[in-house]
């Protein structure tokens, strides 16, 4: 069988890294979660006063960012300049700015090129809100995710809880309906469903269930 691209879009908390690490598991495939790169930016702009309204601040900003995944105790993790930063991008301090930051050009642009490398040799999943459109056009398979504002709430919050983090349940809603709200605006590579997407509404479905039909899917392209 060949080796494919698969790129999973979606919604905020709609499961979609959940689906994208799954999915790279099961057919041995690497791994790219494009969000998380994201907010390791965030991260560093944060811990470093980097204003991300000042263009050349960011430019330098950028210039000193290394972004790479390792597997640690099982688990995919994003290490920032060697320094694992996996639990410190999930909190809500990073969640609250990292919109902002991805609608700025230059970023975009830095972590695309990131991306597209990590993505030469196929045999990649990723996950992300542009991945179909802009990162990977020519993926062999693309699926886009959805499910209920108030179910993705649940899952985002259990999620927080799990990892010992604690938040306002409507906190959270209104954080990523307002982070839907930004990513699908933004003039640079907005979220948008690919034409040639397929569409998953994983409101009423088990995380097998999804994995299932995305499984099956996959085989048929490859």
């Amino acid at each position: 069988m060949k080796r494919i691209i698969i790129a999973i879009d979606g919604y905020s908390s709609c499961g979609k890294s959940t689906l994208a690490k799954a999915l790279a598991k099961a057919l041995h495939y690497a791994y790219l979660d494009s969000g998380a790169m994201y907010r390791a930016v965030t991260l560093f702009f944060l811990e470093n006063n980097i204003d991300y309204n000042d263009p050349e601040k960011v430019t330098w900003a950028l210039q000193h960012i290394e972004i790479h995944f390792e597997r640690v105790d099982g688990q995919n993790c994003t290490f920032l300049n060697g320094v694992n930063i996996e639990q410190a991008i999930r909190e809500m301090r990073v969640s609250q700015h990292v919109s902002p930051v991805a609608t700025i050009s230059s970023v975009r642009r830095a972590m695309v090129r990131q991306q597209q490398a990590m993505g030469n040799r196929r045999g990649i999943v990723a996950d992300g809100r542009d991945i179909g459109t802009v990162v990977f056009p020519d993926a062999e398979l693309k699926i886009f995710l959805t499910a209920d504002p108030d179910v993705r709430t649940s899952r985002r919050h259990l999620e927080l809880a799990t990892k010992g983090i604690k938040a306002d349940r409507n906190d959270i809603q209104h954080n990523l309906l307002e982070r839907d709200q930004i990513d699908s605006n933004r003039s640079d590579s907005p979220l948008r469903q690919a034409a040639d997407a397929v569409v998953i509404d994983n409101t009423l479905l088990s995380e097998s269930q999804q994995l299932a039909q995305a499984l099956a899917m996959a085989k048929e392209k490859m």
